[in-house]
């Protein structure tokens, strides 16, 4: 039996009682269950599409949410938002992903065969707090006393760590797979593909990730301790795949 709404009364009863009535009553209470002529699922693809369409991010979470328990993935969500902004707009889009993104982040994800050759692909990232998007890590070796790791990570599209610097030390990246960025502090971001290797000397302020639409695997050797600052801007990231 479908839980029934009762966000109107409660957030605009005293209000707009009228509206909170046909909210959840009418809107809620039968159109949705109609589901003999149109499926709880199609309902949420056609209102996530409309919300996007009109602009209406506020409203969005709730109805990706919505759309998720009524069993919307995150491809599908992707692909249609995809679909759409050649429709609506690509601002729209990106701000649409952006939502989508957090709440289809724990949706499992297939990650391409072609990475994970010279490495396993490993467990999420234990040091995920300081990456935007989901990424994943295989320790190959760690030495605390010589302060050294050497380490396979492995992003999802879109993903990418925070600016950072590593202090006293300096690192080392080996592209093995797939498609990304990395960027110096007052530098253009530039293309990494596999077989790329990146130098990254002591306390150079920078960052490296995926592309939006392209997984990405490097091997990383660090010597020193990394200290995390703030994470890349979605202006940032956004102008490097929008190409401006």
């Amino acid at each position: 039996m479908r839980k029934k709404v009762t966000a109107g009364r409660e957030q605009l009863g005293a209000f707009a009682p009228k509206f909170a009535e046909l909210n959840d009553d009418v809107l809620f209470g039968q159109v949705w269950s109609r589901e003999e002529v149109l499926s709880a699922r199609d309902r949420s693809l056609i209102t996530i599409t409309a919300l996007i369409a009109s602009g209406a991010f506020e409203q969005l979470p709730v109805h990706l949410q919505r759309g998720k328990e009524n069993g919307l993935t995150g491809k599908e969500v992707s692909e249609s938002i995809t679909h759409l902004s050649f429709y609506v707009g690509w601002p729209k889009a990106w701000s649409a992903f952006m939502l989508a993104k957090d709440i289809f982040k724990d949706e499992e994800m297939d990650i391409p065969q072609d990475l994970g050759t010279l490495f396993d692909t490993g467990e999420p990232n234990p040091y995920g707090e300081f990456f935007t998007g989901k990424s994943y890590l295989y320790p190959v070796q760690f030495d605390k006393e010589i302060g050294l790791s050497i380490g396979n990570v492995t992003f999802e599209p879109g993903a990418r760590n925070n600016w950072h610097i590593h202090d006293v030390g300096y690192q080392i990246l080996i592209v093995t797979g797939g498609e990304g960025w990395y960027q110096e502090e007052g530098k253009e971001a530039q293309t990494l593909r596999k077989g790329d290797v990146i130098l990254t000397q002591d306390g150079v302020k920078h960052w490296h990730g995926a592309k939006s639409d392209q997984w990405f695997e490097h091997v990383a050797i660090t010597t020193g301790q990394a200290k995390w600052l703030e994470p890349v801007s979605e202006a940032i990231y956004g102008s490097l795949e929008s190409g401006g």
